[in-house]
């Protein structure tokens, strides 16, 4: 049995190994392979019987040229790079890691949010750089510090990685405000409750993405809806780019409406030099690093080579196009 990993850098840069596939068959790994390029997608897959795939696009044209392949596993939660339709005409399952990083990406929201409160970045620079050395008082900040305890924290999609962000919230004074299609009234408490989304955008004073992106989603952070937030309002989005217009984004943000955002991904990943966001004022971006610890990432793997023993078994799970 063949198997390829079409890009496996992000999933493994060298402090993991693929002991696990390796175990079930002869295993190439790829570090990437062209987004574009499907001709080049398609030689490297060859007769593989099994494909993973990160963000290395399988639209028909690969499954119609690649008639071996059996299995396709999503090294992501996301699996729109892989035309799922096309592969279950064709009686292949195609399967992703639904959740390894719920601790990891809740952290990394707070992560955000405090360094917008406190810019540790930039006054641990500028310290180094000696500005508190030369400085008449025994302390200064170079922006307003905020303090979180008792403000209110607008969480849209309250699944898991959003409750793992409102428990942190909860910890640290605030008061969370959830919107979900789904509620489940066991998490409310006297510090967090179900709202309608008219009413987090109107009352948070930080308005976590948590949710995943999907048509009715795609653009929620645009211009009418920043229009009834709260002015000085925070914004954090690790979850999916296009969920916010970018171009909204920064108007409200070089006129204060929004005070600042913390993104940990944009509508085009990598992000390109013309992304109106990079010439945002207080505008944090990340380089889509909140699923990357090295604990989430083992889990990740873990979750993938377990994909393709229980499909080798008969029975497979995590399959996204049944």
């Amino acid at each position: 049995m063949k198997i390829v990993v079409l890009d496996g850098y992000c999933l493994n840069p060298g402090d993991l190994d693929w002991k696990g596939l390796e175990a079930l068959g002869e295993c190439i790994v790829y570090d990437q392979t062209s987004l574009t390029d499907m001709e080049e997608v398609i030689s490297r897959i060859g007769d593989a019987d099994i494909v993973y795939t990160n963000k290395t696009p399988m639209p028909r044209e690969v499954f119609e040229k690649c008639p071996n392949i059996r299995f396709v596993g999503v090294l992501a939660t996301g699996y729109n790079v892989v035309d799922v339709n096309t592969a279950k005409e064709k009686g292949i399952p195609v399967a992703n890691i639904p959740t390894y990083g719920t601790a990891s990406v809740g952290q990394f929201a707070i992560a955000l949010l405090l360094e917008i409160c406190h810019h540790v970045g930039h006054h641990n620079q500028v310290v180094h750089e000696g500005k508190w050395e030369s400085n008449p008082d025994w302390c200064f900040w170079d922006y307003p510090l905020i303090e979180l305890d008792g403000k209110n924290m607008g969480i849209i999609g309250y699944g898991r990685i959003g409750q793992a962000t409102g428990k942190i919230a909860q910890a640290l004074g605030m008061k969370v405000l959830a919107y979900d299609a789904y509620k489940n009234p066991a998490l409310e408490n006297e510090n967090c409750r179900y709202v309608e989304l008219d009413e987090l955008l109107s009352q948070s004073d930080v308005i976590a993405l948590h949710c995943p992106l999907f048509p009715e989603t795609e653009g929620i952070v645009n211009k009418e809806n920043i229009a009834k937030m709260k002015d000085g309002v925070i914004i954090l989005n690790n979850s999916r780019g296009p969920l916010i217009v970018e171009q909204d984004l920064v108007d409200a943000l070089n006129s204060g409406k929004v005070a600042a955002a913390g993104l940990d991904v944009v509508s085009t990943e990598p992000i390109k030099g013309d992304n109106p966001l990079l010439g945002a004022k207080n505008c944090i971006i990340t380089p889509h690093i909140s699923w990357a610890p090295k604990e989430s990432r083992k889990r990740l793997m873990d979750i993938a080579v377990n994909n393709l023993e229980e499909f080798l078994k008969g029975s497979p799970v995590n399959v996204v196009n049944k």
